[in-house]
């Protein structure tokens, strides 16, 4: 019977973040309106919750709980306080025209980071309130819904952990209080 037991443990992080969902539509017969809110600029105070379960304890543990103090950093350092845009948003062009070539992004004025996403190069901009507009863009090519974050974080989590043996199952993450997705392996 104990070799049957599964054993989870879950930690919580918050972090501050804009987005626009360009690609929404909504169906008036459940919506009761045709109001595209999300397509405006807008943010949110989002949470996620990342679980984490192991079928084997080390040390009486899945895993100690420190051992997500890294996505504490990079969620920090990645998400928090930033702008998060699909780069085929249709006003891509006009809110990072610096980095545009013939209506497309010009991927060489951006860093790509492992984790799947883009951050513009600032080094040659001279101009404080360009480096500033620009220096809290993230680029991703997906629309950032609810569900493709959440989609995403759980991807960027599983790779940096299956070292440590233990298995990502789900993360979870509230746009709004109300508002909820979670995302299962």
């Amino acid at each position: 019977m104990m070799d049957l037991m599964k054993y989870t443990i879950d930690k919580s992080f918050d972090f501050c973040y804009g987005h626009r969902v360009w690609s929404q539509e909504l169906n008036k017969d459940f919506a009761l309106d045709d109001c595209l809110v999300c397509r405006h600029l807008h943010g949110h105070q989002g949470k996620l919750k990342i679980f984490l379960s192991s079928t084997k304890l080390e040390s009486g543990m899945v895993t100690d709980f420190k051992h997500l103090n890294w996505f504490k950093e990079w969620l920090d350092s990645t998400l928090d306080h930033k702008f998060i845009i699909d780069k085929n948003d249709p006003l891509f062009y006009d809110l990072l025209s610096h980095y545009v070539k013939d209506k497309k992004m010009d991927k060489s004025k951006f860093f790509y980071h492992n984790e799947g996403f883009y951050t513009p190069r600032l080094e040659d901009l001279k101009d404080i309130e360009l480096i500033e507009k620009y220096e809290g863009m993230v680029v991703v090519e997906f629309v950032p819904t609810s569900e493709n974050l959440t989609q995403w974080i759980l991807k960027v989590v599983q790779d940096k952990m299956k070292t440590l043996g233990v298995l990502v199952e789900s993360v979870e993450f509230w746009e709004t209080p109300k508002s909820h997705c979670k995302v299962s392996v």
